[in-house]
């Protein structure tokens, strides 16, 4: 029998319990019935951060940015790109600083791009400027 963990949703947010090894077999969500492992970055706000950095067991990959930056708007597409590259192994998600200035304070965000690596509510690790795709894979995957 495999692991199970908690993966919160990305489309209603609703934390649902999987097996590990199911991740990659294209599960839904048990409340939405919508695919759980989309390969996409997630749009969060205030209380979608909250749980999905908070209740997620699998890796979140929070890139705090705003629309009017630059190097925030030239990473988005590699972002993206990292978020198919990862699916499974961990959601990327991505926080607008400027819509949601409550949900970045307390982590202290003083220059963008910034990303962050969330388990279970702990901040794992962060860097800070524009990555191209393969360094946020790789960096991702050196810290999970």
């Amino acid at each position: 029998m495999s692991e199970s963990l908690h993966y919160v949703c990305p489309h209603c947010h609703t934390t649902n319990r999987i097996a590990r090894d199911q991740l990659g077999n294209s599960p839904d969500c048990g409340n939405c019935h919508r695919p759980l492992v989309t390969g996409e970055p997630v749009a969060l706000d205030g209380d979608s951060f909250a749980r999905h950095t908070g209740r997620s067991q699998l890796p979140v990959v929070v890139d705090f940015w705003a629309p009017w930056c630059g190097p925030c708007r030239m990473m988005a597409p590699g972002f993206a790109q990292a978020a198919q590259t990862l699916a499974g192994q961990a959601q990327l998600a991505k926080l607008d600083t400027e819509a949601y200035p409550q949900a970045a304070a307390p982590f202290g965000i003083r220059s963008i791009p910034t990303m962050v690596v969330f388990k279970e509510g702990k901040e794992l690790a962060r860097i800070s400027g524009a990555l191209p795709p393969g360094d946020i894979v790789r960096w991702v995957q050196s810290v999970i």
